[in-house]
């Protein structure tokens, strides 16, 4: 990379005498001779002198010098150096000694006599402070501001000191061949590294802080602290003798040439200027001043500007881009302009020469539009937008514009398009086509797409969220105009917008999942889809169908709130999958479930839609679909209704897990219908094993089970509508149950023991009697179910006559009732001694029975069948064997007097020992218990009364000395008071006004009010 950074311009050609030093002020060169005088020399287009205000703002011109004045015998020996102190007014020479100068009369100022003898020095001009050093010594001095200098520290060191330079608070200093930092303030000194075998030490302070420390023809970077700055090295082409540092380059004084390199890694070579016999090279504020025996030349360098166009040209772009930053701020805006047309320049280039992730990154960096990157892609697909194109995203170079058309890249700006260019790009369209759209190509646009993509969609959701804010305060989007469309995130639709952010972030999103299907990431696209995206829906739609990206275009169906089209996919991809007509990737992924999965989300917001599409999948998947509907509550009686009008036969499937999980969430509506299919379900049953002649009353199918379950487990529904449809020959375990629920105990107790002859069925219903009216504080017969049972026990044929008319005028409208157990009228006990000794058994005297049995479940018209049938009841045969187990099993819960009046006198003593032994060993147990309990109250009320005695034997001594804690007066013969502990005597009278005292205080309140 060599390019012209300098111009070379001779400044004075015919010096008569051997120059030695060269320095400048303002526009004018200070020349230290061999002879030991000093020659000023000025522009010769400059007529009249400047002012000494100007010498700070004005620089070296371009143009030859003429000599201005010569201070013969300026110095008894020739400079060895010197140097203009710009913010002091000062000049700085070193020859036998130091000397300062002012400037610009050159009036001399102060001499360093310490000084005499140094061969190098260096300043620090922000603090003034001046270090050199003669022989083996250091010495530091320090200006004062006035006309005299201090010294300030003097430090030995092992050798004469060849070079040095301030860093920070400290020096580095070259000694022999090594670098060594020297603390200012102690005088300690630290190795840094060797400075090679062919050159002198050479220390360059950097403007950064950091320094340039020469090895050989190597320049290292190093920190204040002489530790490694980083990994990057300067290699001139030969050793330097002198290197100063201007700006974004370094320049070398070598022996037969001055070298310009940049500082920017890897430090190319810029420039080589040819001067023989160049001794001096020195930098001022706007050039670098070379002086040779007897001549001076200028390096001026070339406007940035100039240098950024060449660079471009020759196509280095980086060290172009480099040089922009050095721009004035002043100009911040051409310093853009010309940085983006560069990184699209070199976006181009790299582009060009396959380098795509690279010009993808200068593409970014450009902040050129996406349309720009994409219409070099034209396989992919982009909507239509509104927008007009914003020149300034292009960023065009002025007369280099050529540079932005891929076309044209490799042209001149003077070359014109010609017949044999079109035909080259007509050839070669359908290869530069295939490398556009190669794999490399598109990933490296997906990477650009993706880090554009943040801002792009940043902005596009702040203006929807605007456009909300706007519509809820009524402002109706005035200020954007009458044909913007409100756009949310989850339900976009393809209608356009005039929202520029929007339409760029419809373009990115769609390029985007085009690049990202053609390259294979499938995965890719469903996040893209997933999360919040502008994908145009039209484009998106056509592509993802035609390269069957299913699982993509329902993920694009569902963020644009298109559910029925994505349902709709999804039953037609599980049915494919029935019929085996897809790949077999695709019949995993895709199933019924799949549907169910979708529908979840929209319980809470289109409960229709999940009932319509459920149905789909009710039959295949019965439980996910019916849990959808109980987990995404949605109404059970919508749920029910539209089940009953489309799905009937899952119906009861759908109440029977509603029952499983929430017994008490369910209606009573949704009870009863329940309760009703499956009645239907078991009478279409009955009806089809009867006209075979097969029914049968323990026959008992799956639908039967549930039914009987239900009957028993819930009570939202209606028995006696139920009963009305139960056959009256036939589902007898039914009606006990219904009848149960109607609290008919008898009619119940009767069906199991008469129809079904099942007296363990009859117990097992006594049991969930009494026990439902034990928790019932309010029943007190609970125990007159068993004597039901017993009744019929003793009474088998009483109920089986009539059985069918009872049922009948039980469920008629004038004689439904639901009275309680035990409620029938009541009669005493029998007379006697026997009775009454059961009835002490029992501790019950209070407890009666109904005089026709215990059950209250007889209507009042049984009345009538109760007295056709007492002429059968004489002729009955009991029930001995189901009486005697009912009593040796059940003698805790019966009512032992009641059931004795019940037997037959003829029923021998000893078939009742199973009932009557534990009732009366318990019953004996009760009274030892009780006569215990009576014993201890009886002896806790004896000792009650002995403290009570004991408290009143009390006895108080009044004496003559006894005086009242109150008043305190002596007691005498007064009438007196002793308080509860038996020592505080009181008078009577001042005890109770005392007592009034205390009285009229809890008042005051009521007073005060």
């Amino acid at each position: 990379m060599v390019h012209s950074a300098y111009d070379s311009v001779e400044l004075i050609s015919d010096c008569p005498t051997k120059i030695e030093a060269v320095e400048s002020y303002g526009p004018k060169l200070l020349i230290a001779c061999s002879d030991g005088s000093l020659r000023i020399y000025a522009p010769d287009s400059s007529g009249s002198r400047s002012p000494p205000s100007d010498h700070h703002t004005l620089s070296l011109l371009k143009e030859p010098y003429s000599l201005e004045r010569n201070l013969a015998g300026f110095s008894k020996k020739p400079l060895l150096s010197m140097e203009v102190l710009q913010s002091r007014e000062l000049l700085l020479s070193l020859s036998e000694t130091i000397s300062f100068h002012g400037l610009p009369n050159l009036g001399t100022i102060a001499v360093i006599t310490k000084a005499k003898g140094a061969n190098v020095y260096s300043w620090d001009d922000r603090r003034g402070f001046l270090c050199f050093a003669r022989q083996k010594r250091v010495c530091i001095f320090r200006h004062d501001g006035g006309r005299g200098f201090v010294e300030v520290k003097e430090f030995g060191v092992p050798d004469v000191v060849k070079s040095m330079a301030w860093c920070g608070e400290n020096i580095c200093i070259g000694i022999r061949r090594d670098y060594t930092i020297l603390n200012s303030t102690t005088g300690a000194l630290t190795d840094v590294f060797p400075s090679g075998r062919l050159a002198p030490p050479l220390v360059v302070p950097l403007p950064s802080g950091e320094l340039l420390l020469g090895k050989d023809n190597i320049g290292v970077f190093v920190d204040q602290n002489g530790k490694l700055a980083h990994q990057g090295r300067v290699c001139w082409s030969e050793a330097p003798t002198v290197v100063v540092i201007q700006k974004a380059y370094g320049i070398a004084l070598l022996s037969r040439y001055v070298e310009v390199r940049s500082l920017r890694a890897p430090y190319p070579l810029i420039q080589t200027v040819v001067l023989r016999n160049a001794r001096r090279l020195l930098q001022t504020n706007n050039a670098a001043i070379v002086a040779l025996d007897y001549a001076v030349y200028g390096l001026f360098p070339v406007p940035l500007g100039a240098q950024i166009v060449q660079l471009t040209a020759s196509g280095e772009f980086e060290e172009a881009l480099s040089l922009c930053k050095l721009l004035p701020p002043e100009e911040a805006n051409l310093r853009a302009a010309k940085e983006a047309s560069i990184h699209i320049r070199c976006a181009h280039h790299r582009f060009d020469t396959g380098d795509y992730e690279d010009a993808m990154e200068h593409f970014v960096a450009s902040q050129v539009d996406i349309t720009y990157v994409l219409s070099m892609y034209p396989s992919i697909v982009l909507p239509k937008t509104t927008m007009i194109a914003d020149p300034d995203k292009l960023m065009d170079i002025s007369a280099d514009s050529s540079y932005l058309s891929r076309g044209s890249s490799g042209l001149s700006d003077e070359m014109e398009p010609s017949a044999l260019s079109h035909v080259l790009e007509s050839e070669e369209s359908a290869a530069l086509e295939s490398k556009k759209m190669s794999h490399n190509t598109l990933m490296a646009l997906i990477k650009f797409l993706q880090k554009k993509r943040f801002s792009i969609i940043e902005r596009a959701t702040a203006e929807g969220t605007e456009e909300v804010v706007f519509d809820a305060v009524g402002d109706h989007f005035a200020s954007h105009g009458s044909n913007r469309y409100k756009k949310t995130n989850k339900g976009r639709s393809s209608i356009p917008v005039t929202s520029r952010s929007r339409e760029m972030a419809a373009i990115l999103d769609t390029a985007l999942l085009q690049a990202l299907l053609l390259t294979g990431q499938s995965s890719g696209a469903l996040e893209l889809l997933k999360g919040l995206n502008y994908c145009d829906l039209k484009i998106c739609e056509e592509i993802l169908l035609k390269s069957n990206h299913h699982a993509a275009l329902l993920e694009l169906y569902k963020c644009n709130s298109m559910h029925h089209e994505a349902l709709k996919l999804l039953h037609q991809l599980v049915e494919e999958s029935k019929s085996n007509q897809v790949q077999p990737e695709v019949i995993q992924k895709i199933k019924p479930e799949a549907i169910v999965e979708y529908l979840k989300p929209l319980c809470g917001t289109d409960p229709m839609l999940v009932l319509e599409y459920s149905m789909l999948v009710l039959e295949s998947c019965p439980t996910q679909t019916i849990e959808l509907f109980l987990n995404g509550n949605i109404p059970a009686d919508l749920v029910n209704s539209y089940l009953k009008q489309h799905a009937p036969n899952m119906q009861a499937r759908y109440l029977e897990l509603m029952l499983a999980m929430d017994e008490n969430g369910i209606s009573g509506n949704l009870q009863n219908e329940m309760v009703n299919i499956y009645l239907s379900e078991v009478l279409d049953w009955y009806a089809e094993l009867s006209a075979q002649h097969k029914w049968e009353e323990q026959t008992y199918s799956l639908t039967r089970k549930k039914l009987l379950s239900v009957l028993e487990s819930i009570s939202g529904y209606s028995p006696e509508a139920l009963l009305k449809r139960l056959p009256a020959d036939a589902l007898y375990e039914e009606h006990a149950v219904l009848l149960g629920k109607m609290n008919q105990h008898e009619l119940a107790l009767s069906i199991y023991v008469h129809k079904l002859h099942l007296p363990e069925m009859a117990l097992s219903y006594c049991d969930r009697v009494y026990d439902s009216l034990a928790h019932q504080p309010s029943s007190k017969s609970s125990a007159n179910i068993y004597l039901t049972l017993l009744q019929i026990y003793l009474n088998p044929k009483r109920t089986t006559k009539n059985f069918e008319r009872r049922i009948t005028n039980l469920v008629s409208p004038q004689n439904i009732g639901t009275p309680k157990v035990g409620s029938a009228n009541t009669v005493k006990s029998r007379g006697g001694r026997g009775a009454k000794k059961i009835a002490a058994i029992e501790v019950a005297d209070d407890i009666r029975v109904g005089q026709s049995g215990t059950d209250s479940s007889r209507s009042d018209g049984d009345a009538d069948a109760d007295a056709d049938e007492s002429g059968e009841e004489g002729g009955s045969t009991i029930m001995l064997d189901e009486i005697l187990d009912l009593l040796g099993r059940k003698w805790d819960r019966i009512n032992g007097a009641q059931a004795l009046k019940l037997l037959p006198r003829e029923t021998k003593l000893q078939n009742l020992l199973p009932f009557m032994g534990p009732l009366l060993r318990k019953s004996s147990e009760a009274y030892r218990n009780l006569s215990v309990i009576k014993s201890l109250r009886q002896s806790d009320n004896l000792q009650v009364k002995q403290e009570l005695y004991e408290q009143r034997k009390g006895v108080v001594k009044i004496t003559g000395d006894s005086m009242c804690s109150l008043c305190r007066k002596k007691i005498g013969t007064s009438v007196f008071a002793v308080y509860p502990n038996g020592s505080t005597i009181v008078h009577f009278v001042c005890f109770r006004d005392s007592q009034s005292m205390k009285a009229v205080g809890r008042g005051s309140p009521l007073r005060k009010r």
